[in-house]
């Protein structure tokens, strides 16, 4: 049984472009840390301050060596402090969801 993290991201509509390219440094990442990424999603149409990170681990435990790969790593530490010095992320929720299946 595989888990999704679902990580919605209220943010600064004034500064999606910041978000954007912070979305982008996590494209080779996530996946060099272990997460199966399934994309980052920015406000198109309607509500202009949500956005959505997916990744796809395969147990709890996987996902909890990728958090420790992602502090240790150069590049995600980096874009963390980023984020914090720009300030465009309001608020973060992350939630981990599993597939339904038959």
């Amino acid at each position: 049984m595989s888990l999704l993290a679902c990580i919605r991201y209220q943010i600064d509509p004034f500064k999606r472009d910041a978000f954007e390219t912070y979305a982008r440094n996590w494209l080779h990442i996530i996946p060099a840390c272990g997460g199966r990424l399934l994309g980052y999603f920015m406000p198109h149409e309607g509500t202009n301050d949500i956005a959505l990170g997916l990744i796809e681990f395969e147990t709890l435990a996987d996902y909890e060596v990728y958090r420790e790969c992602l502090t240790s790593d150069p590049a995600g530490r980096a874009n963390f402090e980023m984020a914090q010095a720009k300030r465009f992320i309001l608020r973060e929720e992350r939630t981990f969801l599993r597939r339904v299946t038959s």
